[in-house]
């Protein structure tokens, strides 16, 4: 893949705007109301808003600060994710500046871990987990987001996700699909859920409503945060 092609896929446009654990929002139907809120739809329109008030001030980060936090979260995530030889670790591909945790998936590949990749299937549906590490074929999936074309499938003993936002109860502020919430709910034993993200993405409450699952782990540059 060329810098171009990686280029392209960083800074496509607001519509997709993450690795595979997006889609359009939620219906409402979905879960139970907030208190803070009237309907279901009142925390969905503000979650809309301050979701993509957040990709814009992460993707306004200058690129020499995003990699030195990348660093730093690689560090954190290796005091945490240890003995990982034959686990099988889900990371995902960077997208709209978020943390490019490659490099750290290529070390923990060598340390014997199974790297995997999310894959959306279809919509109100849990993700699939395929395998990949550097070197092998990537297809370009759902929303043109690469995906491995030749892994096999696998469950999660680890799962790392993206936050788009996220608070001090460790709930997560994803993308409006709801993938990580229902993939978390329907696997058969329930993985270590680390998010990732920066510190400036920490707001004072998602408003979380019935199905948000909170992460076991909230990392960013500066903090490790256990539920």
């Amino acid at each position: 893949m060329t810098r171009s092609d990686r280029s392209e896929m960083n800074e496509a446009p607001h519509e997709y705007a993450s690795p595979a654990c997006m889609l359009h929002e939620v219906d409402p139907a979905y879960s139970g109301i907030s208190p803070s809120f009237a309907t279901n739809a009142d925390v969905f329109a503000w979650r809309k808003t301050q979701r993509q008030r957040l990709i814009d001030e992460r993707k306004a980060l200058p690129v020499a600060d995003r990699e030195d936090y990348t660093r730093a979260i690689a560090n954190h995530l290796d005091r945490i994710v240890t003995n990982v030889a034959g686990k099988h670790v889900s990371l995902f591909w960077p997208f709209l500046g978020e943390p490019d945790l490659r490099g750290w998936m290529a070390c923990l590949t060598a340390r014997g871990a199974i790297c995997l990749l999310p894959v959306v299937v279809a919509k109100a549906t849990p993700l699939l987990f395929r395998s990949w590490k550097m070197g092998e074929r990537l297809e370009r999936g759902v929303w043109n987001i690469p995906v491995p074309a030749d892994g096999k499938e696998a469950a999660p003993d680890i799962v790392i996700a993206p936050l788009v936002g996220f608070d001090a109860g460790c709930f997560r502020l994803g993308y409006g699909g709801g993938f990580f919430d229902r993939t978390l709910a329907s696997l058969g034993r329930k993985p270590l859920a680390i998010g990732v993200g920066f510190e400036s993405q920490k707001i004072d409450t998602i408003h979380p409503l019935a199905h948000d699952i909170p992460m076991d782990v909230v990392v960013t540059q500066t903090a490790v945060r256990y539920r």
